[in-house]
């Protein structure tokens, strides 16, 4: 019977096959004992086409995260929480979450490391996100830099993010004032670069700090620091957007094993949504000029922290993938003039540690 039934269903494949062509065998289904002859190449075709989607795909990964030199990964976009103040950073840790955001910078300097914790814990419970997936920096003081207070400051940090502990630590400028003061003339002290270090490698040793890094480091200043590590910073974090290109720190990041991660990576004053060329790359590619210049810094290889407290404004900010800025519009970016906007100057007096602003900054200015 079961020979009869096949013997037929082949003479009727074979009839319908002449009657309305040989469209028929690809598109009617067909036993193994039937085999439908595809079209030739047809095999070759698919097989590249799912390479191609495996492609696209692990372009996506890469470019939704990076991997840092503790083997870790770092998301690509984070959200600043600088200046947001009482009342609005919680709201915006939630929508930001929920938004897709995967990293939220953090600093003891903000004073809004409570309001932080209390909205992490509630995403946490609200199963929102899983604490391993989500990844929080956070940055020690200038005041807090002596070795024995290090330790002190990041479990306050912990205990405010209400967190066990920091996937990275960053050391948040290269100078120490005095315990407990603000920024004056008369409490700069010296800078123990080696023996604070030691402090934060303690850090990374006892689990507290899963990295640990550096924000606002030169390149001489980074060079030094990895000359006497013994675990090497993880992330150097500074000023970075297409009118501040940092290529020379970049590079030598880059060729260290040093992510370099950008803040303020739309510029202040809306320098960058009003320059001539980031505008007309935006409108070219039907994108806005904050998307295009944060998609500019991810594919330079960093991650970008833009911040904000406007929920479409967080979304707009994160859609930044599966599509990218083809070379020939990257080029134009080397026409954008180049303003450091963040210079500090408070930061220089004759009696501190750089008398100089361009000893600050060690000529990269």
């Amino acid at each position: 019977m079961k020979v009869q039934c096949a013997k037929a269903l082949i003479l009727l494949y074979h009839e319908l096959r002449c009657r309305f062509g040989s469209w028929f065998s690809v598109v009617v289904p067909t036993s193994k004992r039937c085999p439908a002859r595809l079209p030739p190449g047809h095999h070759r075709r698919s097989r590249r086409r799912r390479g191609e989607r495996r492609r696209e795909n692990k372009r996506k990964e890469m470019a939704a995260y990076f991997t840092l030199n503790t083997g870790a990964r770092i998301p690509s976009v984070g959200l600043g929480t600088y200046k947001a103040g009482p009342g609005v950073v919680g709201d915006a840790i939630a929508a930001a979450v929920k938004a897709g955001y995967r990293h939220i910078d953090c600093a003891s300097l903000y004073n809004n490391e409570k309001e932080i914790g209390v909205a992490l814990k509630k995403v946490f419970a609200d199963g929102v996100v899983k604490r391993e997936d989500l990844f929080v920096t956070s940055k020690i003081w200038c005041s807090d830099l002596a070795p024995e207070d290090v330790s002190l400051a990041i479990d306050s940090t912990l205990n405010d993010l209400q967190l066990d502990y920091l996937d990275l630590y960053l050391i948040h400028w290269p100078f120490q004032i005095k315990k407990g003061s603000e920024i004056s003339r008369e409490n700069f002290i010296q800078f123990d670069m080696p023996k604070t270090w030691q402090a934060m490698e303690k850090l990374y040793d006892f689990g507290k700090a899963r990295a640990v890094g550096v924000s606002n480091f030169t390149t001489k200043k980074l060079a030094d620091l990895l000359a006497l590590a013994r675990v090497p910073p993880a992330v150097n974090q500074v000023e970075c957007h297409p009118g501040w290109q940092q290529a020379k720190l970049r590079s030598f990041c880059h060729s260290t094993g040093v992510h370099f991660s950008a803040y303020a990576p739309l510029g202040r004053m809306k320098v960058v949504a009003n320059n001539p060329v980031v505008t007309s790359i935006a409108e070219s590619l039907g994108k806005t000029p904050a998307q295009v210049a944060l998609r500019w810094g991810i594919q330079q290889g960093q991650s970008v922290l833009p911040k904000s407290a406007n929920e479409s404004r967080l979304k707009e900010n994160i859609d930044l993938f599966g599509w990218s800025i083809p070379e020939e519009l990257c080029a134009k970016f080397s026409e954008i003039e180049q303003v450091k906007q963040i210079r500090n100057d408070s930061f220089v007096h004759p009696q501190g540690m750089y008398k100089t602003i361009e000893e600050l900054w060690d000529g990269e200015i």
